[in-house]
């Protein structure tokens, strides 16, 4: 009997754990699906939305470069604008002189081929076109040394020199200025000029013994002005 009873309470234990789980409910399982699904598409907008976002940051970043490069194409005509104004108005204030043809006038004494070779060679200048310049008054000056013209060309062939950073012609240029002409109208602007080749060479106590001399020899002028910023600039 004891045996017996073994057996049957085995025999219950056993149906116990055969016994079939639960279904889970569908219910559940259907919720549990639109749930994982609303999380993939919400992450999903998420990555739209930032997408869209940098997108049109992009865009305005885009607009904003646009704009600027326009400023600075309009900036840049307004200042080769104001160049070719400047270096007309310096000839005509230097030499004393009329108008180039080129503006609506014609020098004075000349033949009309030293007219035209000036001309030609400064129009160079005013459109920045500098080699052309250069060559223009190198010419001008091999064929007309004694022009009334020559300290002019000799001045603005420095000017060409000094523009496109070639100092050492520059100085050269500009101190000729003062030995052939040194009565010349443009022998302070030429003297001051001389200065501001020194001081981009780095040649400290020439520039300051040349700007110096600028001051004494022509007080109260543009030059004088000019040659006392930059010495300020010198360092000790």
């Amino acid at each position: 009997m004891r045996l017996l009873g073994t057996l049957i309470l085995l025999g219950a234990l056993a149906g116990c754990s055969l016994a079939p789980s639960p279904e889970e409910d569908p219910v559940q399982i259907k919720l549990n699906d639109l749930e994982g699904r609303l999380s993939r598409i919400e992450r999903s907008n998420a990555s739209v939305v930032n997408v869209a976002q940098q997108l049109e940051a992009s865009q305005a970043e885009v607009r904003r470069l646009r704009g600027r490069i326009e400023e600075l194409e309009n900036s840049t005509e307004a200042l080769k604008t104001q160049q070719r104004n400047l270096y007309a108005d310096l000839d005509k204030r230097l030499t004393g002189m009329a108008p180039a043809p080129s503006m609506g006038g014609s020098f004075g004494g000349g033949s009309a081929s030293e007219q035209a070779l000036y001309t030609q060679a400064f129009d160079a200048l005013k459109t920045s076109n500098y080699p052309g310049a250069i060559g223009g008054f190198q010419t001008f000056l091999s064929s007309y040394p004694n022009s009334d013209m020559a300290d002019n060309a000799q001045y603005w062939l420095g000017e060409a020199y000094y523009v496109t950073r070639d100092y050492e012609r520059a100085s050269a240029a500009f101190r000729t200025v003062g030995e052939k002409w040194p009565n010349s109208r443009k022998a302070a602007d030429a003297l001051v000029k001389l200065g501001f080749t020194q001081f981009e060479l780095k040649r400290y106590p020439e520039a300051r013994t040349t700007l110096t001399e600028v001051t004494q020899r022509f007080p109260d002028t543009d030059a004088a002005r000019l040659a006392a910023e930059r010495l300020k600039r010198l360092p000790r």
